[in-house]
């Protein structure tokens, strides 16, 4: 018999499908966020405002275009509502401070991620701080 995929493996895999469709050249993220239930709420992943048109010199320079780009988690969670009891947020990457007092605020309770945020590492304080459990897979 076949051992059925977890709920977590099906967010992770589908937050990496969904990271492919960032336009961002040096790092593709991609969010997926479900309920207690295992059922996706939403998906998210790194880039631009919506059909806004840029050139592309604009990502040649990486630290200047940081700025610009709106991250996954957020866009994931624009998508919801707290009534919707986002349980789970699986992401590529270990989101950065600011999306992590984000992700609490919606009352995400578990965190799952794929690869270290070098930049910026200290939303694992802040998931520590609110008991909202992080985990590296």
């Amino acid at each position: 018999m076949n051992k059925r995929i977890s709920f977590i493996e099906v967010a992770m895999q589908t937050a990496t499908l969904w990271s492919k469709r960032s336009e961002d050249p040096y790092k593709k993220v991609g969010v997926c966020i479900l309920n207690k239930d295992g059922r996706v709420l939403s998906i998210g992943y790194n880039g631009l405002v919506s059909k806004f048109k840029t050139n592309k010199k604009f990502f040649n320079d990486r630290d200047n275009r940081r700025k610009y780009m709106i991250h996954a988690e957020i866009n994931a969670l624009s998508l919801i509502k707290r009534t919707d009891e986002p349980y789970l947020l699986a992401s590529t990457l270990l989101p950065c401070s600011n999306c992590a007092t984000n992700i609490v605020a919606y009352g995400v309770k578990t965190v799952v991620y794929s690869e270290d945020y070098e930049k910026d590492t200290s939303a694992k304080d802040i998931f520590k701080f609110y008991n909202v459990k992080l985990i590296k897979i």
